[in-house]
């Protein structure tokens, strides 16, 4: 079993404070073997705190970072997994099926990790699964006509399957969805 946090859309200190502390006391060290971050952490300090809670730490340039070492996409395999991670903000439209699903095929992609929208979603299609971890602060997102709701993914992987955790945090409560993949 391998745990993959998928995070994402911090946006600290720019438009919000912290991460909520709910989830802060849930993503403790120790439990998370590798964190995939889709952008926009834009601080340091939320970088150095992910690097504290998993042992490997990888993260892709948002819209709003600045550091210009950050990949724009990056592609890594977990047990049978190939999963390709990006911000987002490159896909046109942002959330279309196909624009992710050619997106998907272009890395080759069992799973793809794409964030910017701000609003968390996990669904699969056909041989591929698709992951938007949302913002896990909650940070407001222009364009939305809703608040977005502080969210995060945590991926648990066996073999050939994938179970996704979906942690969103609603009117103060952890609120948790789960999903299951099978890859074929």
């Amino acid at each position: 079993m391998v745990l993959v946090l998928v995070i994402g859309d911090f946006h600290i200190p720019q438009r919000a404070v912290d991460l909520p502390a709910k989830f802060k006391k849930l993503l403790v060290p120790g439990k998370i073997q590798r964190i995939l971050c889709t952008g926009n952490l834009t601080d340091k300090a939320t970088y150095d705190w992910l690097r504290t809670i998993g042992n490997e730490v990888h993260v892709v340039r948002g819209d709003y970072d600045s550091h210009p070492a950050l990949p724009q996409t990056k592609v890594i395999t977990e047990g049978r997994f190939r999963i390709a991670l990006l911000h987002g903000h490159q896909l046109v439209p942002w959330d279309d099926d196909e624009t992710l699903e050619i997106t998907a095929r272009h890395f080759d992609a069992d799973v793809l990790c794409a964030g910017h929208t701000g609003q968390v979603e996990c669904f699969d299609k056909g041989k591929r699964m698709y992951i938007n971890p949302g913002s896990a602060t909650g940070a407001w997102t222009p364009g939305l006509p809703t608040p977005t709701t502080p969210s995060f993914v945590l991926m648990d992987i066996q073999e050939t399957t994938l179970t996704t955790y979906i942690y969103r945090l609603i009117e103060g409560e952890v609120n948790i969805q789960k999903m299951k993949f099978h890859k074929e």
